[in-house]
């Protein structure tokens, strides 16, 4: 304690006398650089709620596919969607048994209806027919995307080479 005193004192006794009415001297110091304050953020607004009721949607992954007379057509293993998020195709397994010999075709997600889905057991109708689907493309990830669609239903896509 005594050095800081001793500090003090030195200190004190160093600086010119003061009268009491007078205020010290202060010499300017260089200022530092100003530095832009960062912006205010913002909260993110809340986000939206929308609630579904159970039987106005259903998942699809994994739905079997049957044709609108009832033929096995596989089932669904993936969607396809543009560059904007709208849905456009699903990709289906079709044929073989367990995986074994099947392979994967895209159809149009119009030519899909999924009117009569109620629970996880209920199937997704195609508009296709059996020889119509054995007929399309194997879909490969990677290359061109070929979509089969049922008559009249199908759109043009727009796709970079």
């Amino acid at each position: 304690m005594g050095r800081i005193l001793v500090v003090t004192l030195l200190a004190a006794a160093a600086a010119p006398s003061l009268r009491a009415d007078e205020a010290p001297i202060a010499t300017p110091s260089p200022a530092p650089p100003a530095t832009p304050a960062p912006p205010a953020k913002e909260p993110a607004p809340p986000p939206s709620v929308t609630i579904l009721g159970a039987q106005d949607a259903h998942g699809v992954l994994g739905r079997d596919v049957r044709s609108s007379t009832g033929e096995d057509m596989g089932h669904i293993v993936d969607v396809i969607v543009d560059l904007t998020g709208t849905v456009r195709a699903a990709v289906i397994d079709f044929g073989g048994f367990l995986g074994v010999g099947s392979r994967k075709i895209v159809v149009d997600w119009t030519a899909l209806n999924f009117a009569h889905l109620a629970d996880k057991s209920d199937h997704v109708t195609l508009d296709l027919t059996k020889e119509q689907v054995k007929a399309a493309p194997e879909y490969k990830e990677d290359k061109p995307v070929v979509v089969l669609g049922a008559a009249g239903k199908l759109s043009p896509w727009l796709f970079d080479h």
